[in-house]
């Protein structure tokens, strides 16, 4: 049965169920590739078993930089680290791998405001002092390893400013054999982080031939509809959107999510509509793990 391709969950979420510390760390579940590559294995493979299409590398706050400041390793090995997430979710589909489908690797790559680790991928304030040129010097490393180590496409993700887009959708000429998809940050039903209308962000992205889809992650459930609206009909033929919001429950910088107070908005039905809307690639980011998944596939797939 085709049909939406179904993403994963938040790779973070599931591994702090299974007893891994990533509250404030400046790397997040990135460090994992140093010190429990098993651990990552094991988590891709959940989201495997609960019927995602497509699972996301543990790259999202990895960098070349950030390795070797906070692991202490060589510019090197903070090379082949960044690599690896690659491999290891490889490694995951092969050993998972069924007649029925061959599900692909995304590789994630951040915006540069998860690198200074202040919550700023929810801003893109940084992105006022920084040039697209700027902005192309910081991601064009991560890509280059993402591209190496045989990605079957990239994860732009989180994007919090045009400028950012900019940059991302500029460098991706750099690589012609890749695909891609851009997902934006959002602060209401029609802005992005940075206060940009989400319709002027998705113009950027329809400049790319090599952008598969464009769409929002870890905004609220509730928003995605009016966000999808708001930038009116897709003008790139062979684009989708992308939607995988978060659980709905509100980030604390200080003490990490709230689940107090309103109950999750994160509800496998809301994905009809984002279907009807155009959406190819549909998933879930923070706070949604391995069980939402499955509910969202027997919703969208009956299986």
């Amino acid at each position: 049965m085709p049909g939406p391709l179904i993403l994963d969950g938040g790779l973070a979420t599931d591994l702090e169920a299974h007893g891994a510390k990533l509250q404030g760390d400046p790397l997040w579940s990135a460090r994992l590739l140093h010190t429990a590559p098993q651990a990552i294995r094991d988590a891709h493979y959940r989201f495997l078993l609960s019927g995602a299409d497509v699972i996301t590398t543990a790259t999202y706050q990895a960098s070349i930089p950030g390795f070797i400041s906070h692991l202490e390793v060589s510019a090197e090995r903070a090379r082949e680290l960044l690599m690896s997430g690659v491999h290891l979710a490889k490694e995951t589909v092969k050993r998972f791998e069924s007649g029925k489908r061959r599900p692909l690797v995304a590789g994630s790559v951040g915006p540069y405001g998860a690198f200074l680790h202040d919550g700023s991928e929810y801003t893109g304030a940084y992105a006022e002092q920084m040039s697209v040129e700027e902005l192309k010097v910081w991601h064009r490393p991560q890509i280059d390893c993402l591209a190496a180590a045989g990605v079957d496409l990239i994860a732009f993700e989180t994007i919090p400013s045009i400028k950012e887009a900019e940059a991302v959708v500029e460098l991706l000429r750099e690589f012609p054999n890749s695909k891609a998809w851009l997902s934006f940050s959002c602060k209401d039903e029609k802005r992005i982080s940075d206060g940009s209308l989400f319709a002027d962000a998705v113009r950027v992205a329809e400049r790319s031939t090599q952008l598969l889809a464009v769409g929002v992650n870890c905004c609220p459930p509730d928003v995605v509809e009016s966000l999808l609206d708001s930038a009116g009909p897709l003008h790139v033929s062979n684009m989708s959107w992308v939607v995988y919001p978060n659980s709905g429950e509100e980030w604390d910088t200080e003490r990490g999510w709230q689940t107090s107070g309103k109950p999750s908005g994160w509800t496998p039905d809301l994905s009809h509509m984002w279907v009807k809307q155009g959406a190819a690639l549909i998933g879930g980011c923070c706070r949604i793990g391995p069980a939402h998944i499955a509910e969202l596939r027997q919703q969208l797939k009956g299986r």
